[in-house]
This record gives C-alpha cells, sequence and structure tokens, in this order.
C-alpha cells in the first residue's frame, strides 16, 4: 500500500461488464462535496462497453484494469493497493451515493476518534421499487461481533475504513467467491467496534441478474467457510470463539439438512464435520463471556 494522505479518501469501484450502471456510481461519487477524494474503478476484464465508459472520464477517476477476471475481492484489493487516501471507501458499480455522504463520515470519525470504521443508512431499490430492510437487517453500532455472526450486516457501500485496518486483519479472502464482505466484517468485528451514521447515504440496487447472490450457487457454503477459518485464524475470545462455534454448527445443521432434501450427501456430510471440528476446539476453551462493549480491544 501507498502511504497514506491525511484526510483524502480513496473510493474503490470494482465493476465488470456494468456499462449500463456505473456511470451511475461513477457520478455519484464525482458530485460529492467538501471532502478530498480520489476516485479509483477497478474493471475486473469487462467484455462490454465498461472500459470505454470510463475512459470518457478522463483524469477525473484512475482506472485499473486488470487483464483476467479475478473476481469482486480481487477487484477491491487492487484499489487498496493502489490507493494513496488515509481512508478507503467501496461503492459496487450498481449502487450509487446520495450527496453529503463523505462529508457525513469524516464528520461522524472527527467525533469518535478512536473508532476506525464506520457505515451509513441504505435506501434499498430491487427490481426499481423501493424495500424496507427487516428489523433483523438493522444495522449494528458499537461492538456487535455477535449480530455480525447470524448475517452481514455491514455493506461495502456503505462502509469507510482506515487503512490500518487493512494492515491489521489483512485484506478480502479471494479464494471465497462470495460472501467476502461478511468474512471481512467478521475479521474486523472480533477486533473493533462498528460505527454508524444514521441517515441513508446510499441506494442499493438490487434484483438484476448479475449479482453474486443470482451467479453464485450456494452461497451458505461460504459463509461456512468463513466461519470456520475465523475460528482457525483469528484472535478471539474465548466468549467470541464460543459464539462463533455455535453459530457455525447452527449455519452447518441447515445446510446440511437443506442438502439432505436435494440428495447431495457428501455436501451435507462435509458442512457437519466442519462444524463438529470446529465446536470441539471451542469446547476446550472456558467461555468468559461476550468481549465487554465500553472499551476498545487491543
Amino acid at each position: 500500500m501507498e502511504k497514506a494522505a491525511p484526510e483524502l479518501v480513496s473510493v474503490i469501484i470494482p465493476t465488470r461488464n456494468r456499462a449500463a450502471m456505473v456511470r451511475d456510481a461513477v457520478d455519484s461519487v464525482l458530485a460529492q462535496k467538501g471532502a478530498a477524494f480520489e476516485l479509483i474503478v477497478v474493471d475486473d476484464a469487462s467484455e462490454d462497453e465498461t472500459l470505454r465508459l470510463l475512459d470518457s472520464y478522463g483524469d477525473a477517476l484512475r482506472i485499473l484494469r486488470r487483464e483476467r477476471p479475478g473476481g469482486v475481492s480481487a477487484a477491491r484489493n487492487a484499489g487498496i493497493m493502489a490507493a494513496r487516501g488515509e481512508w478507503i471507501a467501496f461503492l459496487d458499480s450498481d449502487d450509487l451515493w446520495l450527496p453529503g455522504k463523505l462529508r457525513a463520515q469524516l464528520d461522524f470519525f472527527r467525533t469518535q476518534p478512536d473508532m476506525r470504521l464506520c457505515q451509513t443508512e441504505e435506501i434499498w431499490i430491487h427490481k426499481g421499487r423501493r424495500r424496507n430492510p427487516k428489523r433483523c437487517h438493522a444495522k449494528p453500532s458499537g461492538w456487535c461481533f455477535d449480530r455480525l455472526l447470524e448475517r452481514c450486516l455491514v455493506s461495502p457501500s456503505a462502509v469507510m475504513v482506515h487503512r490500518s485496518l487493512f494492515e491489521e486483519v489483512g485484506l478480502f479472502d479471494e479464494s471465497l467467491p462470495a460472501c467476502e464482505d461478511y468474512d471481512m466484517w467478521l475479521r474486523i468485528g472480533c477486533r473493533h467496534p462498528i460505527g454508524l451514521v444514521p441517515k441513508p447515504f446510499v441506494v442499493k440496487r438490487g434484483g438484476h441478474g448479475d449479482q453474486l447472490s443470482a451467479t453464485v450457487p450456494a452461497l451458505d457454503r461460504f459463509r461456512l467457510r468463513a466461519l470456520a477459518k475465523l475460528l482457525e485464524t483469528e484472535p478471539l475470545s474465548p466468549g467470541q470463539r464460543d459464539q462463533a462455534a455455535r453459530m457455525l454448527r447452527r449455519k452447518a445443521q441447515i445446510y446440511a439438512s437443506g442438502c439432505l432434501k436435494r440428495g447431495k450427501i457428501e455436501e451435507a456430510l462435509w458442512a457437519l464435520r466442519l462444524a463438529e471440528k470446529d465446536h470441539e476446539q471451542a469446547d476446550r476453551k472456558p467461555d468468559s463471556g461476550p468481549v465487554p462493549e465500553t472499551r476498545f480491544r487491543p
């Protein structure tokens, strides 16, 4: 990673074959006021008109062109490695920002100098129609590792991260074709609290056919892999380890049940073995309870 420029936000848009949507994303970044930023668009070997469209912006953005598609994790990682800013923000190429997003998050960090990650609220649009998130999708604030285990509650398009966090926890896992964000926020959330700007500054657009949820089968498989890796590699407290092991076992049982109904016996056995292995490891450690929410972990 390059040496950081203080107060500069590096905005990273990964994209592939999104000529019909990426312009909205780019324009919404360039319209941001009151914050110094650089815009890096990582083109993951697009085969449509995406690259030509991006070229039309000239010096308003930097284009990183990947000759072979490597997936969203590899694209985000390339952007992080090229970033010059102290802060890093992501925007998926099918989403867009509302005015004031960057300024609001920088203001949040000025009032909360110990925080190193925050996100904003979102507006959800599905196939052109607005949808309200369910209560279980409410964005967390503070120490929230237990809630992050249940589901991915941090949106890449809404988040701003201090670059030091990637130096601490590592980059996105390129071996995961999906749920890479679930994996990342767990790795951060077991170490740090997460801030929230309680105002929607992101328009999250879903329902189109090229989303990962529509193109990658068996998404829950990758959530199981992320949980197993978390137990194997991260510095969890005894309480966190117990929470993660219990969640892995529960999700594995649900996944295995679905596999058995479809006749996928080997896949079901894989999930159950994965959960049993890590749960046994966790059970050998005493449970000291959840991580305190009133202080930062070292």
